[in-house]
C-alpha cells in the first residue's frame, strides 16, 4: 500500500475533544472499505481551505482512499457517537451516527474547529440493521446542496469531497455506492441531549452541555447562568438559520431533533428541495404523507424542536429560565426574516406599511405560483421597460395585479432612492439554486454518462450563485416538463 497521507504534515492541528467525554458518549471504530478502488469525483476548494487543505492534495493517489475509509487519519482514531431523536413527532430512544464517522477533528488557523466526518463509510453500532453505506444520487445532492448554502450564506455543515465507492449499494435496486466527507462545525445535536435526559441520566446531560460551552461558546463560560444564558443562545440561532431558509425558499424535508444542530446551522441533506413556484404548503419529502415538514411549516417545527431540547435540559436549567429564552423566538425569527426580505426587496429601511407591500406580492407569487427564485432575481431590473415586461411575464393570468403591484412598489422606491440598489439586490437575490431538476441532471451525468463535466457546471453555478454567468443559464431556469414534480424521500 502506498503511504498514506501524513495529516500533521498538511497542517492539521488535530484534537480529540469529543472523546474526552466518558465511553459510553461514543463508539471507537474503524471504516469498512467500501468497495476496492475508490475514486474522487469532485473536490471542494472552498471547503479544503477551511480546514487548512491545500486543493493540490486531490490529485494525491491516497486522497479518495483516505476520504472513503480505507486508510486512517494517522494519530486520530475514529468514531461514532450516539443519539436519540423525535423523528417527525415520535420519540426514538436510540439513533446515532448510522453511517457516519468522525476521522479527524481539525483545528484550523482561524481557531475554528471543524469535524471532518466520512457519511456512507459502512456500519457502525447504531446504523440499526441497516448497511451504514450511501448512494451516489443521495451524495451527489448533498454534496452539491452543502456548498450551494454555504455560498448563500446560510449556515451550513461543509462538503469536503464526494468519492465513488465503485461498489453496488443494495437499495430498492442496486445503485453505485459513494462517500461525503462532511465538514462539521460540530455534529453534536438536540438528540444527543434527548438521548441522555430521557435515560435519566442527568449528570452526562451536564457533562454533554459543559464540553458544548466551553468548545463551541467559551464566551459563555464564565457568564452567570451560563447553562440559561447557552440555551438562549441556541434558540437565536436556530430562528435565525430558519430564517435564512425561509429568504432562499430552502425546505429542509426531515426537521427531526436529531438534524437540528445545536449550533444552528443546517445539517443533513436528505430530501430538501429549494422552491421553484412559490408555495406556502410545499413537501419536499414524499414520505412526508401528513405535510409536518413542508415550508410553510418550518418556522413552527424550529420552535417546537426548541422545545423538546429544553424538556431534555430541565435537570439543568430551570423551567422558568427554559420558558423565557423559547419565548424570545418567534420574535426573533420574525425580525430576522423581515431584514432578509426588506434586503430582497431592496429596502434600506423599513416603514409602515412595507411588510404589507411585500405580502403582498407573496400573495400574487402564490396565486400566480410564480417562480421564487426569478421573481426576487429579477425584481432589481422591473423598474426598466424590458426588465418589466419580462418580470410580468412570470405573473401569467395575474400579470394586471402584479403591474399593479409593481407600481405600488416603484412608488415606494422614489421615497428611498439608492444608487446602488440593483447591485444590492442582486448580491442577495440569487440567480442559481439547486434546483431539483438540476441536482438530478448532475445525478443523471455521473451515473448515466460518467460525465463529471456536467457536474463540475452546477457546481460552479450553485457556489457562485449571485453572479450572471451566462454560460451557465441554463442552470437558472425553471424544471423542464419532463423534470416536473421529481420525487425525494428519506431512502439513500
Amino acid at each position: 500500500m502506498d503511504r498514506p497521507i501524513d495529516a500533521l504534515n498538511l497542517g492539521w492541528r488535530l484534537e480529540d475533544s469529543y472523546r474526552r467525554l466518558p465511553p459510553h458518549f461514543y463508539t471507537t471504530l474503524k471504516a469498512e472499505r467500501a468497495g476496492e478502488d475508490p475514486l474522487l469525483v469532485h473536490a471542494s476548494g472552498d471547503a479544503a481551505r477551511l480546514i487548512g487543505l491545500d486543493a493540490s492534495a486531490f490529485a494525491h493517489p491516497d486522497f479518495p482512499k483516505l476520504f472513503s475509509g480505507h486508510l486512517d487519519v494517522p494519530g486520530f482514531s475514529a468514531f461514532a457517537t450516539v443519539y436519540a431523536g423525535h423523528q417527525f413527532g415520535v420519540y426514538v430512544p436510540q439513533l446515532g451516527d448510522g453511517r457516519a464517522l468522525t476521522v479527524a477533528q481539525v483545528r484550523a488557523g482561524d481557531g475554528a474547529l471543524w469535524d471532518v466526518q466520512l457519511k456512507g463509510a459502512g456500519r457502525t453500532p447504531y446504523s440499526r440493521f441497516a448497511d451504514g453505506r450511501a448512494v451516489l444520487r443521495s451524495s451527489i445532492r448533498e454534496y452539491l446542496c452543502s456548498e450551494a448554502m454555504a455560498a448563500l450564506g446560510v449556515p451550513t455543515t461543509r462538503a469536503l469531497a464526494l468519492v465513488a465507492t465503485q461498489e453496488g449499494v443494495a437499495r430498492e435496486t442496486y445503485e453505485p455506492g459513494a462517500v461525503v466527507t462532511r465538514l462539521l462545525p460540530s455534529n453534536v445535536r438536540f438528540g444527543h441531549f434527548e438521548f441522555f435526559h430521557h435515560r435519566k441520566q442527568a449528570a452526562d446531560v451536564k457533562l454533554l452541555a459543559d464540553y458544548v460551552i466551553e468548545t463551541y461558546f467559551p464566551e459563555l463560560a464564565g457568564a452567570e447562568n451560563r447553562y440559561a444564558a447557552w440555551f438562549a443562545e441556541v434558540v437565536a440561532r436556530t430562528a435565525h438559520m430558519i430564517a435564512a431558509w425561509q429568504a432562499v425558499g430552502f425546505a429542509h424535508g426531515v426537521m427531526n431533533t436529531d438534524n437540528m444542530s445545536i449550533l444552528g446551522v443546517t445539517i443533513d441533506y436528505g430530501p430538501f428541495g429549494f422552491l421553484d413556484a412559490y408555495e406556502p404548503g410545499f413537501i419536499c419529502n414524499h414520505s412526508d404523507e401528513g405535510g409536518r415538514y413542508a415550508f410553510a411549516q418550518q418556522p413552527g417545527i424550529g420552535l417546537w424542536n426548541c422545545h423538546a431540547l429544553a424538556q431534555a435540559l430541565t435537570s439543568l436549567i430551570p423551567v422558568d429560565d427554559l420558558k423565557a429564552a423559547l419565548a424570545t423566538y418567534e420574535g426573533q425569527f420574525r425580525s430576522e426574516l423581515i431584514a432578509l426580505m426588506a434586503a430582497k426587496f431592496g429596502l434600506a429601511s423599513l416603514r409602515d406599511g412595507d411588510v404589507p407591500l411585500m405580502n403582498g406580492l407573496l400573495k400574487l407569487m402564490e396565486t400566480a405560483r410564480a417562480d421564487y427564485t426569478l421573481t426576487f432575481r429579477g425584481l432589481s431590473k422591473a423598474g426598466g421597460q424590458a426588465g418589466r415586461s419580462a418580470w410580468l411575464d412570470l405573473f401569467g393570468a395575474t400579470r394586471a395585479e402584479a403591474d399593479a403591484w409593481l407600481g405600488s412598489y416603484l412608488a415606494r422606491l422614489a421615497d428611498e432612492p439608492l444608487t446602488d440598489r440593483a447591485a444590492r439586490m442582486d448580491a442577495v437575490n440569487p440567480k442559481f439554486v439547486l434546483r431539483n431538476w438540476v441536482a438530478e441532471t448532475a445525478i443523471r451525468a455521473v451515473q448515466d454518462r460518467g460525465d463529471v463535466g456536467t457536474l463540475d457546471r452546477i457546481f460552479r453555478a450553485v457556489t457562485q450563485p449571485f453572479g450572471e454567468h451566462p454560460d451557465l443559464d441554463e442552470f437558472a431556469a425553471p424544471p423542464p416538463a419532463s423534470m416536473c414534480g421529481l420525487s425525494v424521500s428519506c431512502s439513500s
